[in-house]
């Protein structure tokens, strides 16, 4: 599956960067590589903080955008492997990784009717992860983008990709499509709390640092999930440079039918003009180059008595860490006199 660029500011890596971005990112040299970009498939990557409402908001946005008259793939790369689980009213698919490993073991061969699963026109597959305890999730990514390549990832022909992403990528396998050029643009899904626009500011500095490298990633947007109308999440798009794609509200109605399993991003629903939008500025929306914030600019998007921004940082002393009063020991440094 080839891929298109969309952003005219990027520059495409020289001969040599490939190996300098892959060492930044932590990974081992058997990290996927990715075929040249050429033209029709977008690669999306959607971010967000763990339970901020990614595989709602991309669940309902993939069966939207086939609605559409696309051809739409939406891949888990969360080691909950809960992507698909709306999509599929529930149940569970079985993840590529499982999959493979149970497959070596009868001396099988992985196919995709295996591990790709289909609803109304959208498709869809968990890469998995390992089992709790025994393995990195991180690598858990690069093994499974390993085996899509084995299965044929880059001759699929989608319209769109979608790649569903835990959110903060301080390691680098969950960093691996915008450290290795998987994707064209990358859309952070928040809301007005702290901790999801930190992750997605973690976001937009992991793009600005492989941009650095000579990477061509950018961020097309932020999406704003159980939007209570607070304000901060779209004051955080405004201070980092990229738009809002779209507001989700905090509506009891579309908690309800989410817990329900049920799709909402359908024609005719009451929210489809909602995800007709959303699919539609997906699709537009140009990677851009954001400018994340610091710590204290972050934190300056909420109110003082929200963050505790009025409290003092004070010292503590070696009295404070032993409980009483410290007393002075010779030194046992031998100092010598200067020749």
């Amino acid at each position: 599956m080839s891929t298109r660029r969309s952003n005219s500011e990027a520059t495409t890596p020289t001969a040599g960067e490939g190996p300098a971005v892959q060492v930044q990112a932590g990974e081992s040299a058997d990290a996927p590589q990715t075929s040249p970009a050429a033209a029709t498939t977008q690669i999306i990557a959607i971010y967000g903080k763990g339970g901020i409402g990614k595989s709602f908001t991309l669940a309902n946005l993939s069966y939207m955008m086939a609605e559409q008259g696309k051809k739409v793939l939406l891949i888990g790369c969360d080691p909950k492997s809960d992507t698909t689980s709306l999509l599929f009213g529930g149940k569970a698919c079985p993840t590529i990784i499982e999959t493979s490993s149970r497959k070596k073991t009868a001396g099988e061969e992985v196919e995709i009717g295996d591990v790709c699963f289909k609803r109304d026109g959208v498709f869809a597959m968990e890469l998995g992860g390992p089992e709790v305890g025994r393995g990195c999730g991180g690598r858990g990514i690069i093994h499974g983008f390993e085996l899509l390549e084995k299965l044929g990832f880059h001759e699929w022909g989608f319209d769109y990709v979608l790649l569903d992403f835990l959110g903060d990528v301080v390691c680098g396998g969950f960093g691996l499509p915008i450290a290795r050029d998987m994707c064209q643009k990358v859309i952070v899904v928040g809301s007005n709390d702290l901790q999801s626009l930190y992750v997605a500011n973690n976001v937009c500095s992991a793009v600005q640092y492989f941009r650095k490298l000579g990477g061509n990633v950018g961020v097309a947007g932020l999406v704003i999930n159980k939007d209570d109308g607070t304000g901060e999440a779209q004051a955080f798009a405004e201070s980092v440079g990229i738009p809002v794609l779209s507001a989700i509200p905090a509506h009891d109605d579309i908690r309800k039918k989410s817990a329900n399993y049920e799709i909402i991003g359908r024609h005719g629903s009451e929210w489809a003009p909602l995800f007709e939008e959303l699919g539609l500025n997906v699709a537009e929306a140009p990677p851009v180059l954001p400018t994340p914030l610091s710590q204290d600019d972050l934190l300056g998007l909420f109110k003082s008595e929200d963050v505790g921004r009025n409290v003092t940082l004070r010292p503590a002393s070696m009295e404070d860490m032993c409980g009483s009063a410290v007393t002075e020991k010779p030194s046992l440094e031998v100092i010598y006199d200067e020749v």
